[in-house]
């Protein structure tokens, strides 16, 4: 029995015997000076993890008595975890060192992060489910905090501290309550006892606390008040982490916990999540028109297509949960393309990351222009790129379950949101010629990543490079 345990949380396994090993390797060699190896040997591990994981795993394998998940649904979840968590290590290596940021432990948090994630996406139980964030938590609170000898990279760690653990404490709190009320922490007794009526008072309360907890891993409102002072604070590198991974690993666990222990009770929480999803979409499309730090227009970029996502979640159905991951493999790409730019963006040296130093940049560099406008259109959800067709998605999974207004407010959000985006487009094309023009040239490593994720974007709506299949598998394995 254990060795069949084992042998499901492998890949967790061997990424944990993997960033013990790098750290005490780093420890008793070179420590800083192995830095950059670390990295990208860190990026490899991970991208072979995906590879295997992505090919190898077929059918469901349930762990330790329920308590973990080896399906279609958590695969899919870590393939993209694990290649955008390795893409951002080989994006921001050269930015960390040259800011002189590249500590031999950057790399080992990010894995122990990502274990964290792995763990989140396949748990089958509330006990599995909080070891999971808090290990990821944890590592994520201390790369947030990196640049020690910055006050805004120490307040964007501490401010996600202590409103991280605020989000900790309402989903434990909500998890006892759950427990109280259903006798058992696997999802499988508790849908057992949520029966297909309503919910109990005490289980509905302990649902609503843990969909709080949650909220606040996804940027969703009213709990994204740490978002924008994190991704303005937090090194460069660390909000393109913060912007991909962890968002993939928090949708995967909102799903799991929705449709595995509270799949008989749609409709108790159906509205619930709508309205998270309205009330993002809209703030972060409002609030993002003033912003003049990309990093911050990023951050509450971000908070809305959380809310995008969610609208997904929000319709309950195997066709609402394949239209989220989707939205959610498209949305990291264009986040990937994106980060590529902003780590880019540089004077003399040094990092820049007002918009309006964009300025007739398509003058300077119009082949990058030309890529960050496609990646720009495809966040606003402009036909034909990939990022209105997952948006489609979403929405054509709402109409089905009868959410038409879910679909106007997001179409009048999506409406508001383009605004900002393209005032971007508009500063790189027909801008003033500034002084302080952005340097020319850069890393070819992320131009690189800048002209494969724009090309995702247009490619990509021919067949979706086959993760729509996958998709429909894992919605299939979790709505059953």
């Amino acid at each position: 029995m254990i060795s069949a345990d084992l042998n499901i949380i492998l890949p967790e396994i061997l990424l944990a015997v993997y960033a013990m090993l790098a750290l005490v390797g780093a420890v008793y060699t070179g420590k800083d000076k192995l830095a950059s190896p670390l990295v990208w040997a860190t990026a490899a591990v991970m991208l072979i993890m995906a590879l295997w994981i992505g090919t190898t795993g077929s059918g469901t394998r349930v762990g330790f008595f329920g308590m973990f998940n080896d399906d279609a649904f958590s695969r899919f979840a870590k393939v993209v975890i694990l290649i955008a968590a390795a893409c951002v290590l080989i994006m921001g290596e050269a930015f960390m060192k040259r800011h002189n940021l590249l500590r031999f432990e950057y790399p080992v948090l990010v894995v122990l992060s990502v274990i964290g994630m792995m763990v989140m996406v396949s748990a089958g139980d509330l006990m599995t489910l909080y070891m999971g964030l808090e290990l990821q938590s944890l590592a994520l609170y201390v790369v947030a905090s990196l640049r020690r000898d910055s006050e805004m990279s120490t307040e964007a760690g501490l401010k996600y501290f202590v409103l991280g653990a605020l989000s900790s404490g309402l989903l434990l709190y909500g998890a006892s309550l759950v427990y109280g009320f259903a006798g058992t922490t696997l999802f499988s007794g508790i849908i057992a006892a949520a029966g297909t009526g309503q919910l109990s008072i005490g289980l509905l309360i302990g649902l609503v606390l843990m969909i709080s907890g949650l909220a606040f891993k996804v940027s969703a409102v009213p709990f994204h008040m740490w978002t924008p002072d994190v991704y303005q604070g937090a090194p460069t590198p660390v909000t393109a982490f913060f912007a991909t991974a962890p968002k993939m690993a928090a949708m995967g666990l909102f799903a799991r916990l929705l449709h595995d222990a509270f799949g008989a009770a749609v409709s108790d929480w159906s509205q619930v999540v709508a309205l998270i999803a309205v009330l993002s979409m809209f703030l972060g499309s409002i609030a993002a028109i003033g912003q003049r730090n990309i990093k911050r227009l990023m951050a509450y970029s971000s908070i809305a297509h959380m809310g995008y996502a969610l609208i997904g979640l929000a319709a309950g159905t195997q066709a609402g949960v394949q239209a989220m991951l989707v939205y959610m493999a498209v949305y990291v790409t264009m986040n990937v393309g994106t980060f590529a730019f902003i780590l880019s963006m540089q004077k003399d040296g040094q990092p820049v990351t007002e918009v309006d130093s964009l300025g007739m940049y398509a003058k300077r560099e119009p082949g990058r222009a030309l890529a960050v406008l496609v990646l720009l259109f495809s966040l606003a959800g402009v036909p034909p790129l990939l990022g209105f067709f997952a948006k489609l998605g979403v929405w054509q999974a709402a109409i089905a379950s009868d959410m038409y207004w879910l679909v106007v407010a997001s179409a009048v959000a999506s409406a508001i949101g383009a605004y900002y985006y393209l005032r971007i487009v508009y500063l790189m094309y027909f801008g003033e010629d500034r002084e302080d023009a952005l340097d020319a040239g850069g890393s070819p490593v992320l131009w690189g990543f800048l002209a494969a994720s724009a090309f995702v974007m247009v490619a990509g709506v021919v067949n979706l490079f086959g993760i729509e299949g996958a998709a429909a598998a894992a919605a299939a394995t979790l709505v059953n």
